[in-house]
């Protein structure tokens, strides 16, 4: 179950970041409302998860998983680049975090 609960924290980091930048862009407290929101929400499942979860391995694949999810993102969403050499280092944060889940005792 914690393993859920670290995803669902990761796919909230992930938005979370990316509504940084939206927010920036609109300049209204509504708009700065959604991150500030959000960043209560992330804490507590990382918060949750780490309950069964050693808390270097959690944080490990939600900050990994996290800036692998808003680099793509900012990719499709921002028009963002990306050159051969940071894909090669975004594959080698997706290879430290299926390591660090295989290798995981919880």
């Amino acid at each position: 179950m914690a393993w859920l609960i670290l995803g669902v924290a990761v796919i909230t980091e992930i938005v979370w970041a990316l509504s940084l930048k939206w927010a920036a862009t609109q300049g209204s407290w509504i708009a700065s409302a959604v991150p500030i929101t959000l960043s209560f929400v992330n804490m507590g499942l990382l918060a949750l998860a780490m309950r069964g979860l050693p808390a270097g391995t959690a944080y490990a694949v939600w900050t990994g998983l996290g800036a692998v999810g808003v680099t793509i993102f900012g990719v499709i969403l921002f028009g963002e680049k990306l050159n051969p050499v940071q894909m090669g280092f975004i594959a080698l944060i997706i290879v430290g975090v299926v390591g660090t889940k295989f290798f995981a005792s919880a």
